[in-house]
């Protein structure tokens, strides 16, 4: 059981990525990340835009294709059109993401759709949809799923955004087991990032229509996110090569900002304590 396990993936050159939210961001990084190493690229996302700027920086021709990660049948049918164009997936990034705030009561029901449709569904619905197909096909491979260090801190103002990455984190940490049982030769990692200026604070801009009443609260804690993910200091080119050296590495968790996991302890020394949860962001 689990023999496969402990064996990062090093050679690239001529494999299949496949990128969600590759149309900004972390996405787009990760595709010239991928692409500077001779990988062959699936860029999806509702951002024709965005996917058609973020192919222009490619050499070659990547497949481009908008789809909706929140909705399985997209996502099913970017897997048939990638497996049947590039042949099997070899890493499988599970990277769309959006971001809202406000207080947890105020939180709206459109709130939660949209953020738990692409957050955790998109995830879901890529698992779903690509790994039968690259386990049935016995190469080694990865999927990489994007949390965020959201996944194990409890930010005020960030209650539906953190309850989605959160399960982002144990349903990485479920499949990187269930794979293990499986002998498969599929790793997997959980890409968990702090602040960085990878336009998230402006996730707003593909909020679908019947999806848009907002958290009333939501103005001052968008300020603040936008402020703090302005002042990141890692880039998303960062964030991209500290994933692909944890990929390389065989590394499950891959947190890009070491000095958060201060954070993290404390939260898990509250759970094993019993205490009242520590606020541990800066005001």
């Amino acid at each position: 059981m689990g023999e496969w396990a402990g064996r990062g993936l090093r050679d690239f050159a001529g494999r299949v990525a496949v990128i969600t939210g590759a149309g900004s961001g972390i996405g787009r990084a990760l595709a010239i990340a991928a692409a500077a190493r001779g990988m062959r690229l699936a860029l999806l996302d509702v951002d024709m835009k965005g996917l058609e700027e973020t192919r222009g920086l490619l050499a070659g021709q990547p497949l481009i294709r908008r789809c909706d990660v929140s909705k399985a049948e997209d996502v099913q049918a970017a897997a048939d059109a990638v497996f049947s164009g590039l042949g099997n997936v070899h890493l499988l990034f599970n990277n769309a993401g959006v971001a809202v705030g406000g207080y947890s009561w105020l939180t709206t029901a459109d709130d939660w759709q949209w953020s738990l449709g692409v957050n955790l569904m998109g995830v879901a619905n890529g698992i779903r949809a690509f790994v039968p197909r690259m386990i049935a096909a016995g190469d080694e491979g990865r999927v990489i799923n994007t949390a965020s260090v959201a996944g194990f801190l409890s930010v005020p103002g960030s209650s539906v955004y953190c309850a989605t990455k959160h399960a982002v984190v144990t349903l990485s940490e479920c499949m990187r087991h269930e794979l293990a049982i499986e002998d498969a030769r599929i790793g997997v990692s959980v890409l968990c990032p702090a602040f960085a200026p990878t336009g998230i604070a402006d996730a707003e801009r593909n909020r679908p229509a019947e999806l848009a009443a907002k958290n009333p609260s939501a103005g001052m804690f968008d300020a603040r996110l936008r402020k703090a993910v302005e002042s990141g200091r890692l880039t998303a080119d960062d964030i991209a090569r500290i994933a692909f050296e944890g990929i390389e590495a065989d590394r499950f968790y891959i947190l890009t900002h070491p000095k958060i996991k201060a954070a993290i302890a404390t939260r898990m020394e509250d759970i094993l304590e019993e205490r009242t949860p520590t606020d541990t962001v800066p005001r």
